[in-house]
Parts: C-alpha cells; structure tokens; sequence
C-alpha cells in the first residue's frame, strides 16, 4: 500500500480511539505515523489532525462540559510547558518517564484490583495534574496521562469524562498547532496528508461512537484502567 493509504489507516485507528476512550489520538498515531512519514512529518500532522477529532468529540458530549475544571487545568498547564521544555534539555528523559509509568500502571492495577479508590476534592489537584501535564507536554509531547488520571479518580461519569478531556485538548492542541504554524513545520503536504484522511478520520469517529453505546459504565471505567495500564507499561519500557 501506498504511504499516503497507511496514513490515513492510523488516523482512522487513532480517531477510533479517542471516540471510544476519549483519549488517544496521538498515543496512537505518533508511534505509527513515524515509521511511515518520519517524526518531523507526523508531529505537526498530529497537530492538525488533534482539532479536527477533538472538535468532533467535543460537539457530540457538550452538553456534559464542566468547563470550570477544564479552564483550571488548562491555565496550569500554560505554566508548566516551559518548564517541560527547559526540562527536555537539561533532565535525563527515561527516569521522569519511568516514574510517570510507575504512577499511571501502578493506579491502573490499584483500581482494577477493586480496591476503594479516593475521589479528590479541591482546587489544587486540578492545578496540579493541569501543571504536571503542561511539563510533560512541553517536555515529551505527553500532555494526557496526568489528566486523564485525574479525571478518573474524580469519578468523572463516561459522558463528562469525554466531554471534559476534549475541551482540555482542544485548548492546548490548538497552541501546539499555532506553534507549528509559527515555527513554519506546517507545509503544504501537512493540509494534503490531513485532507486525504478526512474520511478515514470521520469513519472512526463514527464507528468509536457507535460502539460507545453499547458499552455501561463499568466497562468504560475498566478500559481506561486497562489503558492507563498499557499507557505506564510504554512508558516504563519504551
């Protein structure tokens, strides 16, 4: 198959994810996408490819948006990317992403044990999971796990859950695309590569939100568990 055919198959995937889970889009792609068309190229691809699914999501869930926590995440987040980036040059990068996977493998494995799990309350968890996530982002490109982890120990129902993490991307995906289009990353093969896989893109969202009627809320709390799981596991081996 051409290049341009397995692009638009792992942006089919990888918006399937993110319609059925919520997250994943670029957990997904990133990996895939670089073996095919390179890290220079997938990076900015990713960016654009982000608003379209995130809006995508965002539009179906609205009416569950609890915009205070997601604003309170975001604005943290915008302090913590410099330090993330500042962080990339001067931190050795395997111990901080070795203890990230310890965290998110090790809260995975707690709560699909059955154990009773803390419900945080208050303010500051929320500035500082949106803080943390802003230095992973800046640092390694891995802005989602503190979120989505604070989002299920809020025992966040499926609907908000989605709802709330779309917003959050949306917001800091839109920065890191104006940071690609500033920094010129952007060309002309970018807007190709991300119209041909339209109809990819639009295909998984439809078929994650089909299979998301099926699923009850216990299934969905067990597959973010098992993801949170797989996603400490990458992180911990690479």
């Amino acid at each position: 198959m051409s290049v341009w055919v397995w692009v638009a198959l792992i942006l089919g995937l990888a918006a399937f994810t993110q319609s059925l889970t919520g997250f994943g889009v670029a957990l997904v792609s990133m990996p895939l996408l670089s073996m095919v068309i390179g890290v220079k190229q997938a990076a900015p691809l990713v960016a654009l490819i982000s608003l379209f699914v995130e809006v995508g999501i965002l539009w179906r869930y609205r009416a569950h948006l609890a915009l205070r926590p997601v604003l309170h995440l975001a604005v943290a987040s915008f302090f913590g990317v410099p330090l993330g980036v500042w962080g990339l040059r001067h931190l050795p990068e395997r111990p901080v992403a070795m203890g990230l996977g310890v965290v998110l493998a090790g809260y995975g494995l707690y709560a699909l044990a059955g154990w009773r799990l803390p419900k945080l309350e208050g303010k500051g968890w929320a500035w500082g999971a949106g803080w943390l996530s802003g230095v992973l982002g800046g640092a390694y490109n891995a802005s989602g796990p503190p979120v989505i982890l604070y989002g299920h120990a809020r025992q966040w129902p499926p609907a908000r859950f989605k709802a709330n993490l779309q917003a959050y991307f949306l917001l800091n995906s839109s920065l890191v695309f104006l940071t690609h289009l500033a920094a010129g990353t952007i060309h002309p093969s970018t807007w190709r590569l991300a119209a041909w896989s339209l109809p990819a893109l639009a295909a998984g969202l439809v078929l994650g939100a089909t299979m998301d009627r099926w699923l009850s809320p216990s299934a969905f709390r067990k597959m973010v568990l098992i993801a949170l799981v797989l996603l400490g596991a990458r992180m911990l081996w690479g």
